[in-house]
């Protein structure tokens, strides 16, 4: 699953940094988009998350999610930064950065600023909360940003441990990244279509509460509200991953006569004598003891037993992995999704390849995460700018 070129004629001045753009960027960039990222002297502060291997600035998340792109570095308060940038703007399909509202006009990149360098711009602008609401302007982190939207209070609601968590991944960045990513496309074919600039403002506020809200908004929806938020089923503490005698394992019997069907599986059909799950009313209220009933059954015999007995009675299961074991997975072994790699300067290094395939298209190798301003130079020469 390597890289296309679908979008190989398109040009993008990326001055995002950490996460939400970046993830953004790092998307397009693996369709073929060229991106150039556009760094201040110390490069990305990304760069520096998690043991570099050989160097510094060159950390595995940068490796990574800014695969693909091509790094300059140019000080955007100099007269020789500003035509730089303004040059490349001038060239480019996409402007896209995350820098808060007061601080890109001090740059004098804001939406009319680069509509007048390039009259049909895609202005993608990554921002923590819209432009219209009182929030507007305030820094925001991925912390920040699962606490407002509610996501901290969703394992509190299925183990009962009253204090508001966060989700442990960048949740947050990446949602909105992925929303900000399908924005631009839309710019992108809005543009193509009328040859007008676009302006685009992703919040993250916004994202991730729309994102959360569309099966959570549950029964409040209506006005007035039929039941409570939440999705149910989502929140419901019995369900969750079973241990087995040597393991963990997933199952999803949620058609009745799957449920019924698992209690053959396990040789204990007797169990739906009792009166609390004898039926199919039985069964939908009260999964909690149902789910109980199973884990005695399940924890007397290994993952690849229910596996092969499961797969057998046509009921959807799955092993629990744990990170380490994703490199081992059979299925993404057999479909190359992890792919060693040697970077130029940083050695051997494993790389997850794109999960979108586009069947039918050119393939290509995506290019390694740059050195902080390792195309400065070819760039500044294409922009015809010259080298001091």
């Amino acid at each position: 699953m390597p890289g296309t070129n679908i979008l190989s004629d398109i040009k993008i001045a990326d001055m995002t940094t950490v996460i939400f753009g970046p993830y953004c960027t790092q998307t397009l960039a693996d369709l073929g988009a060229d991106v150039v990222k556009v760094e201040p002297q110390g490069g990305d502060d990304f760069r520096n998350v998690g043991k570099p291997a050989n160097n510094r600035n060159m950390g595995p998340c940068h490796l990574t999610i800014n695969r693909g792109k091509r790094s300059v570095v140019w000080d955007l308060k100099s007269d020789e930064g500003k035509a730089a940038i303004r040059r490349l703007i001038g060239e480019s399909d996409v402007f896209i950065h995350n820098i808060r509202p007061d601080a890109v006009a001090r740059l004098g990149l804001t939406f009319d600023e680069v509509k007048a360098i390039k009259p049909d711009i895609v202005y993608v602008h990554c921002l923590g909360f819209g432009s219209d609401g009182p929030y507007a302007g305030r820094p925001a982190y991925d912390d920040l940003i699962q606490g407002l939207s509610g996501a901290t209070m969703l394992l509190p609601k299925v183990d009962g441990n009253e204090r508001p968590r966060f989700i442990p991944t960048a949740f947050a960045d990446k949602v909105s990244g992925m929303h900000a990513m399908y924005a631009t496309l839309a710019a992108l074919h809005h543009r193509d279509r009328t040859g007008e600039a676009v302006h685009v403002e992703v919040p993250m506020f916004e994202c991730v509460t729309h994102f959360l809200l569309e099966e959570h908004f549950y029964e409040a929806e209506f006005d007035p509200p039929v039941g409570p938020f939440l999705y149910q089923r989502q929140v419901d503490p019995s369900r969750q991953p079973l241990k087995t005698s040597n393991g963990w394992i997933v199952i999803a019997p949620y058609v009745d006569a799957r449920w019924i069907k698992l209690f053959d599986v396990m040789g204990a059909p007797h169990e739906l004598e009792d009166e609390r799950i004898s039926d199919r009313k039985g069964r939908f209220f009260n999964q909690d003891y149902m789910m109980e009933r199973v884990q005695e059954y399940f924890e007397k015999q290994p993952t690849e037993y229910w596996l092969d007995e499961l797969g057998k009675a046509d009921i959807p299961a799955a092993r629990v992995n744990d990170f380490p074991d994703l490199q081992k997975d059979p299925h993404l072994i057999a479909t190359n999704f992890f792919k060693r790699r040697e970077h130029p300067t940083e050695g051997g290094y494993w790389e997850t390849q794109p999960p979108v395939v586009f069947r039918g298209q050119p393939e290509r190798e995506i290019s390694p995460a740059p050195r902080i301003g390792e195309h400065t130079e070819i760039v500044l020469s294409e922009l015809g700018l010259g080298i001091d």
